[in-house]
């Protein structure tokens, strides 16, 4: 069974530790104590967790077969005559987009704009990290 650290839990969802710690404060989050006294939290419960929040509808959402919604920041637009490529930092990941210029133009993508990058694709490639990245299944 994998169990997770407060931190290891905050850097999976992308948030703080002093999140998780106030989400597990108020029961939002189950974790329980390992033998040395940290706060841990159940592998299937954070999944749980995971899909649970991703199944709320965002607010301005629009209807998609597309499940992936990664909601981010442009940092960077590179634009020709016809192409463009826009960089979005969505917390730790960086997505990089190839469309056309009009394109850019039209949804108003500059630099410190907020965007979400949707993507749907036949292809995921899965890995897990080596015990030497991640103590995840330990």
């Amino acid at each position: 069974m994998a169990m997770f650290r407060i931190g290891e839990a905050a850097e999976l969802l992308g948030v703080s530790t002093d999140t998780v710690r106030r989400w597990v404060d108020v029961g939002r989050l189950a974790a329980t104590r390992d033998a040395q006294g940290h706060r841990v939290v159940d592998g299937v419960d954070l999944a749980a967790f995971v899909r649970a929040a991703a199944a709320a509808p965002e607010e301005h959402a629009e209807l998609s077969s597309a499940r992936n919604r990664l909601r981010g920041i442009v940092t960077a637009v590179v634009k020709d005559t016809v192409m463009a490529q826009v960089d979005i930092q969505a917390g730790p990941f960086r997505v990089v987009s190839l469309m056309s210029r009009e394109a850019v133009d039209d949804l108003g993508l500059e630099v410190g704009a907020l965007a979400v990058a949707v993507i749907k694709s036949t292809t995921v490639v899965v890995e897990r990290p080596t015990a030497a990245k991640g103590r995840a299944g330990t």
